[in-house]
């Protein structure tokens, strides 16, 4: 995944996938919480899968502060690009 954009069509895939939401509503300024109803536990569960996809260890810490779409795409990139 090299692109912002690549990333968050990822994302955007998972997510629909996992959470039965439309992707018209995974926009990068979606809020997790408010906008998606995605909860820790759904955080938690989002974070083993994109570890199992990805290959990369990803920690709790890395999604502490992600609060929107755009947050978990700036962090995915982070951590893949390492």
């Amino acid at each position: 995944m090299k692109t912002q954009e690549d990333v968050f069509k990822f994302l955007q895939q998972i997510m629909v996938e996992m959470f039965d939401l439309s992707p018209d509503h995974i926009i990068p300024s979606a809020t997790l919480n408010t906008d998606l109803d995605i909860d820790s536990i759904d955080a938690v569960d989002l974070m083993v899968r994109l570890r199992e996809i990805t290959g990369k260890r990803i920690n709790p810490e890395d999604f502490k502060n992600a609060r929107t779409i755009q947050d978990v795409v700036d962090t995915v990139q982070r951590i893949t690009a390492a």
